[in-house]
């Protein structure tokens, strides 16, 4: 069953559902030339036309707290490989309802070396863009807050670094994080798509819109490019 939603656009008549326990990985034609692979807990991935749907389970996060004993909790996933460079953006959209919910790109090397861009919403309960970083334990950091439930996000690769993007307009982009990740030497494969969580919720259901892939990533990092 595809339930509903108050994501605008959305029509369950044409939605095709990913089970992540029973079905094949999901092509996304304008995307990577790789099909995307369901990782993590069990939950439904909807293609709706140009449009994908998914609804993060209660409890879902993917956060190694750097207070704690390094246990992991996990998130649905659904990534594809790429090697070299690259840029891969989404308008983002959730219905929050409780604090740390979140539609989030990732960039994912391994169980201990990941890093997500986030939009979640905060203890404050705002919307706010949000990144975390992973090499062996996760950090926090919060960029900054929108009044709306939608925001551009944009992953990019360049060499051995990446960077997070957020944009309100999807023109100009505001640089949030410029990072390496340990685990990833220049040439070396990583796993890049699309997360949701719900850490300490019931759910929520996120929408990823608007989905763009490019080999190009930005040639200026800072100048809105």
């Amino acid at each position: 069953m595809v339930p509903d939603t108050d994501l605008p656009g959305f029509d369950s008549t044409v939605a095709v559902r990913i089970d992540m326990v029973t079905s094949a990985p999901l092509q996304i034609p304008e995307l990577l030339p790789h099909p995307f692979a369901p990782s993590g807990p069990p939950t439904s991935w909807h293609r709706v036309e140009g449009r994908l749907v998914a609804d993060a389970p209660a409890g879902s996060d993917l956060f190694i707290d750097p207070a704690h004993d390094g246990s992991r909790p996990d998130a649905p996933r659904l990534l594809g490989p790429v090697d070299g460079d690259f840029q891969l953006s989404a308008w983002v959209s959730v219905d929050f309802a409780a604090t740390f919910d979140a539609g989030v790109l990732l960039v994912y090397a391994d169980a201990t070396h990941w890093a997500k861009l986030c939009f979640e919403f905060t203890p404050q309960r705002r919307p706010s863009v949000v990144s975390v970083v992973t090499n062996g334990v996760s950090d926090d950091a919060n960029a900054f807050e929108l009044p709306d439930r939608s925001v551009w996000l944009r992953v990019s690769r360049i060499g051995r670094v990446f960077a997070f993007h957020a944009s309100t307009d999807g023109t100009w982009w505001r640089l949030v994080r410029y990072f390496q990740l340990a685990a990833v030497p220049p040439g070396t494969s990583v796993h890049v798509g699309f997360l949701v969580q719900s850490p300490a919720g019931d759910g929520c259901r996120v929408a990823f819109d608007d989905l763009r892939f490019s080999r190009q990533p930005p040639t200026e990092l800072r100048d809105g490019s």
